[in-house]
């Protein structure tokens, strides 16, 4: 109840920035259990990405700290986060979304691991997820404010979806992993191009 009150409460004060551009939604599998990957450059980024698929709900993996004070644990479960040592990652950083994905869940997670602009690699969390769950990832890319200050510069954000990417069971898992990445990266700075 908390994530939707949450949810729509932020769509309703960030709209007045600017109301966001989703751009092929369709994309989005009709069966939930799945994999959305994002670009990540700033904290609002992560929140657009929520609001842009409402009602449907995302279990993000954040990191740790944030879980730490009482407060902040209970809101962060309430929105539907996991904690993850993002120094140490353990076992659950992966039976948790897996186990989320089997129940028909989305797990939203931000591949580059980190705020930033820059063409950064991208880490191979949402990769190994999604195979092991056997479930698809969906890339997207945001283009729009990423902090306050961008904000009331009143630029209309932007979200794009792109089409899911499925593990190759024809080719070693190893090398199915490798393309897998592969892909996602590509489809990525492609969407992010397309709306920037």
């Amino acid at each position: 109840m908390l994530y939707f009150i949450a949810g729509y409460l932020l769509k309703f004060i960030l709209s007045l920035f600017g109301f966001i551009k989703v751009y092929q939604k369709e994309n989005l599998p009709d069966k939930n259990g799945y994999v959305i990957a994002c670009t990540h450059s700033g904290w609002v980024d992560i929140l657009w990405l929520g609001i842009s698929i409402l009602p449907t709900k995302i279990h993000y993996m954040a990191k740790k700290e944030l879980f730490q004070s009482r407060f902040l644990k209970w809101l962060m479960n309430g929105l539907n986060a996991f904690p993850v040592d993002r120094e140490n990652p353990g076992p659950s950083s992966i039976k948790i979304p897996m186990r989320l994905i089997k129940e028909g869940e989305i797990v939203g997670i931000f591949p580059s691991g980190t705020r930033t602009t820059e063409d950064v690699p991208l880490k191979r969390g949402a990769v190994t997820i999604a195979s092991y769950s056997k479930a698809p990832i969906v890339p997207a890319a945001y283009v729009g404010p990423n902090n306050f200050k961008e904000l009331f510069k009143w630029k209309r954000p932007k979200i794009i979806f792109g089409k899911p990417i499925y593990l190759n069971k024809e080719l070693p898992k190893k090398e199915a992993l490798d393309l897998m990445a592969e892909e996602l990266n590509t489809a990525m700075k492609d969407l992010q191009q397309k709306i920037s």
